[in-house]
């Protein structure tokens, strides 16, 4: 259908993010039920997000039908088949739906979009589908979509800023949420086995596995290990672990039970020189000085 499309009370407006990242706008303030089409292939996950009212997406020619209810959204993929978007839009309603390639929306989560997990050979016929309610921030910024009244010359750079908060606000956890970032490394066993990866570091920081023993040990391979340890923690495997070991010797060091050596080989470090050179390096100052102000 055209990009704008106006029927009675009715609309639909379509905005270019980046080639081939779109956000689409239906509105429905008429009293009857108005319909859209429009293709969208394969390679696409789709986002929607219900405003005001309700809708239904119609599939298998009208054999089955998704309904999203206001205040929901739906995130929709299947790389086995094209997924046409077909809205039955409720009276007085409204819905803003994002569309976006794969690789690129991995490419937001990570440089290494080709290596992510959902991309290997035997996920790669996997669909996704998830409900969830759409969060009041989440609500701040579709209403600032829907209802845009700034100067058209601004319209595509602040569409782009606001496509990026919603996704960003979509897949927002809190701090302490021990889960994946990505949605795409949901999968169960994959998902324990990346914490368990991390229970193994943690276990023996002081003679840690190298990254190849602990894919093997986890039974993983190596580039799979490495992607999901960086979406479910949000780090590499080794960057963690200076990060925990030095945490670790901070907290040994104000005990005051420990000596600056002692605190050293617990964390692994075969010599003083090389844990003061790393603590430095992670906390700007020296273990001793460190304890200094402790005293001081």
């Amino acid at each position: 259908m055209d990009p704008l499309k106006n029927v009675a009370q009715s609309f639909y407006d379509e905005t270019v993010i980046e080639p081939g990242f779109f956000i689409l706008k239906f509105n429905n303030e008429s009293d009857d039920f108005q319909t859209f089409k429009r293709e969208v292939s394969a390679n696409f996950i789709q986002f929607h997000f219900s405003i005001k009212g309700s809708a239904s997406f119609v599939f298998n020619e009208g054999n089955y039908k998704l309904p999203i209810h206001e205040g929901n959204s739906l995130l929709l993929y299947n790389p086995q088949r094209d997924l046409p978007l077909d809205l039955f839009l409720q009276k007085h309603s409204w819905v803003i739906s994002v569309l976006l390639p794969i690789k690129k929306f991995h490419s937001l989560f990570s440089t290494e979009a080709n290596y992510i997990t959902f991309l290997s050979d035997e996920n790669k016929d996997r669909k996704y589908y998830k409900d969830a309610p759409i969060s009041p921030s989440m609500a701040i910024v579709l209403n600032q979509l829907m209802n845009y009244n700034l100067h058209p010359t601004i319209k595509p750079l602040y569409f782009k800023a606001k496509a990026y908060e919603l996704l960003s606000l979509y897949f927002n956890r809190p701090a302490d949420a021990d889960v994946e970032q990505c949605p795409f490394l949901a999968d169960e066993d994959n998902v324990s086995k990346i914490k368990k990866a991390k229970q193994i570091m943690v276990a023996r920081m002081a003679e840690p596995p190298t990254l190849q023993q602990l894919a093997d040990e986890i039974n993983l391979p190596i580039n799979r290990l490495k992607e999901g340890f960086k979406q479910v923690y949000g780090d590499s495997v080794f960057s963690f672990l200076f990060d925990y070991k030095m945490e670790v010797a901070r907290q040994l060091l104000a005990t005051g039970s420990h000596n600056v050596n002692e605190v050293g080989l617990k964390v692994g470090y075969s010599t003083a020189s090389h844990f003061i050179a790393a603590f430095k390096k992670k906390f700007g100052t020296t273990p001793k000085k460190f304890l200094m102000g402790l005293n001081a």
